[in-house]
């Protein structure tokens, strides 16, 4: 095998480095479905499923019509790929302390710089309030893994989102932002759950995790629809349908 001089070595670099950068502002980052149930309890789900997402210039046939006849928005802004109007589904039948959640990683973010995480839940008014899909202080959350080693927390509620946006004509969705133009705040569990500024933090990983069930309060719902995964603005509404 010849050896690259240093020269096209750093080319080398360089151009890999300018592909990476380029391939992420696409959005080329993918959200997989998993589900972890090691006791196979089967009371966990995690899918992507077309017709339940935020639609974005959504078809639809007033009836009687057999045909499209008008649009429908509720989120303004989402996954321009996604053509399904795909949902992310994440649901845990029955108690909590089960040893089973349903899971999504975010595939392709390490060493990502983090100033701003978020999705949209399909729920009306706020995100406290007990209809619709399940937002409490521990699930959905983002769970992250730094490259400092440290493992921190974003719930659906707690840290508050900085950001928190009713979406579509009755308020049916809510889009839930952290960062941004704030600092990004999470909690530290590698340090007694301390509440830290991790704006920059380059990633190692980045799971959402859903492990509260139908015993959680006040919904007693043990369900929540995401939609239009937000990494650093970057956008992703679809991905596989199954937890395979």
């Amino acid at each position: 095998m010849k050896h690259l001089s240093k020269g096209v070595f750093a080319g080398v670099i360089v151009v890999t480095a300018i592909a990476t950068v380029g391939a992420w502002a696409a959005g080329s980052f993918n959200v997989k479905p998993q589900e972890f149930d090691p006791a196979k309890t089967f009371l966990v789900q995690a899918a992507w499923l077309h017709g339940l997402g935020c639609p974005t210039n959504a078809s639809v046939a007033v009836y009687p019509a057999t045909k499209p006849t008008t649009t429908y928005t509720a989120c303004a802004t989402g996954d321009a790929k996604d053509k399904q109007n795909e949902g992310l589904i994440l649901a845990k039948t029955g108690p909590t302390n089960n040893n089973a959640s349903a899971t999504a990683e975010l595939k392709d973010v390490k060493d990502t710089a983090l100033t701003e995480l978020g999705y949209d839940i399909r729920k009306p008014s706020s995100a406290g309030d007990p209809r619709g899909s399940h937002c409490g202080a521990g699930a959905p959350r983002f769970d992250i893994v730094g490259q400092n080693g440290n493992l921190y927390f974003i719930g659906c509620t707690s840290p508050p989102a900085d950001s928190a946006v009713s979406e579509g004509a009755n308020s049916e969705w809510q889009r839930l932002r952290w960062g941004g133009s704030s600092p990004l705040m999470a909690f530290n569990a590698s340090n007694g759950f301390s509440l830290d500024n991790i704006t920059g933090l380059k990633v190692k990983s980045i799971s959402i995790v859903f492990d509260e069930g139908q015993d959680a309060s006040p919904d007693n719902f043990g369900l929540a629809v995401l939609d239009n995964i937000d990494v650093n603005t970057v956008l992703v509404g679809r991905g596989p349908t199954d937890a395979s």
